[in-house]
């Protein structure tokens, strides 16, 4: 056990990160036995490891962040890892009859844990922080920039695959006059999102992506592709193109990240998002070739930072009453999912990308709005 302890502080040595060290970075260990899990099993020991607080960390967001913008994970090669990695080569992990385990497992929590850590529509993807100071105002404006990239227009009829609680169907229907249908695997997020969206023009399918076929205007899907995986991901470009009008515009936006992997952290994928799979851009480009025109790619993958840790900020200050309903191990997983991720995306490991697609190229050019404000 001494020998994995001084090996793991050689490893977190040049981002500098001490074990047992007085920085509020550094890690806390209360428990040793888990370290040679760690060398084993990797980011799964260690987010396990956590949840059963053999260690903790005062700022877990500095701590990822530190460990990944130093690569200290690429020193470390899980050889019971290759499981992980050779499911996501050998099977279908997000097949038809897989695609509603996320639902169930994830966005079913409980719709009191998400109305606690949102903002006050519910926007569960990154928001644009450009001009915006709190968390309302950032997610208001990425559903603004939203519309005015798909060039909406009173009267329009739009698809949203993956529509949670029907956050940007509400704003597009409210200001700019357009009907929406929105799909999404999750029971909890159909039945509170009908009541959120009540007397206006928005239809709810509790639907898996490949039932549909009908032709909307414009068709937009924000924080679902990341569900999708590899083995699907033409036939998802295809759903949307058979979708989408002649003249329409299609935004897809996603999370991604910078190299060609399968699958996704064996943590996350375990405790938080089942068959998760990020996707590369070149992913992108191979399953859109030849079905619709890249117009735009537009990358605010920092601004995802932010967005985290007001979640995070919101989680803790609804926590006591929400530990009526979840217990600490699920407080100390969450504690782990928000920040880790928080510091990936400030490290640069995860990046946020919009995509515009036209399904006939546009002549002279797409221009790229941009939120005017007085």
């Amino acid at each position: 056990m001494a020998n994995a302890q001084a090996f793991i502080a050689e490893l977190l040595a040049p981002a500098d990160i001490q074990i047992n060290g007085n920085r509020p970075w550094d890690m806390q260990v209360r428990e040793t036995d888990f370290l040679n899990d760690v060398l084993a099993r990797g980011n799964l020991a260690l987010g396990e490891a956590y949840m059963a607080g053999d260690w903790d960390c005062n700022q877990l967001d500095v701590f990822f962040c530190r460990l990944l913008a130093h690569k200290v994970h690429e020193h470390i090669k899980p050889s019971r890892l290759l499981w992980h990695h050779l499911k996501g080569r050998l099977f279908n992990l997000q097949s038809k009859k897989r695609a509603w385990q996320v639902g169930e497992h994830h966005y079913d929590l409980g719709n009191r844990l998400y109305r606690a850590m949102l903002d006050e529509r519910m926007v569960y993807t990154c928001g644009y922080w450009e001009h915006a100071q709190d968390l309302n105002r950032a997610q208001q404006d990425k559903l603004e920039l939203v519309c005015k990239k798909l060039q909406l227009k009173p009267g329009m009829k739009v698809l949203d695959i993956g529509c949670g609680w029907g956050s940007f169907m509400k704003y597009a229907a409210e200001n700019y006059g357009v009907e929406c249908v929105g799909v999404t695997v999750s029971k909890a997020q159909v039945e509170l999102g009908e009541q959120l969206c009540q007397g206006l023009p928005i239809e709810f399918r509790l639907h898996d992506y490949r039932q549909l076929n009908e032709s909307f205007d414009a068709v937009v899907s924000i924080g679902m592709f990341e569900h999708v995986g590899q083995r699907n991901y033409r036939e998802y470009m295809n759903v949307a193109a058979n979708c989408l009008n002649p003249d329409g515009l299609f935004l897809l936006h996603t999370i991604g990240r910078n190299r060609d992997v399968r699958g996704t952290d064996p943590w996350i994928s375990k405790y938080i998002f089942p068959n998760g799979d990020l996707p590369s851009l070149a992913h992108i480009d191979t399953a859109s070739r030849d079905l619709m025109c890249a117009e735009d790619i537009h990358n605010f993958g920092a601004d995802y930072d932010p967005t985290l840790m007001a979640w995070y900020q919101n989680f803790e200050r609804a926590w006591p009453e929400l530990q009526q309903h979840y217990d600490e191990r699920f407080f100390r997983m969450w504690r782990y999912y928000l920040m880790s991720c928080a510091g990936a995306f400030r490290a640069r490991d995860l990046q946020v990308w919009q995509w515009v697609f036209s399904k006939n190229a546009y002549i002279g050019g797409y221009r790229r709005p941009s939120l005017k404000f007085d």
